[in-house]
């Protein structure tokens, strides 16, 4: 039996997870740079550095909630898959009834 209706995900590789966080830890460092060599006051400096703070938490928060529904619809639907499968394998199409 084939599971071509299943949508298993496949596993993030090392190289892309190294990928991902570098790249944020780049992007990071250089917005932190940039805020803090701005030809500013300190009280606006400060007001950018807590609004990227508030972006970076906001983008963690929402990528886990992206995740998280992802993993539940997946869940589900294993749950179906399997209990679609139960009933094939206990199907006997020439089981007389009496």
């Amino acid at each position: 039996m084939t599971k071509s209706g299943s949508s298993a995900a496949s596993p993030t590789t090392t190289a892309f997870y190294a990928q991902a966080a570098i790249s944020f830890g780049l992007a990071l460092a250089a917005v932190t740079a940039g805020i803090v060599y701005l030809p500013l006051d300190g009280w606006v400096r400060g007001f950018l550095a807590l609004g990227m703070l508030y972006l970076v938490t906001s983008a963690f928060t929402l990528a886990k909630c992206v995740r998280d529904r992802q993993d539940e619809t997946s869940v589900v639907s294993r749950v179906d898959q399997a209990r679609l499968d139960k009933l094939l394998a206990e199907h006997d199409p020439f089981k007389t009834t009496v």
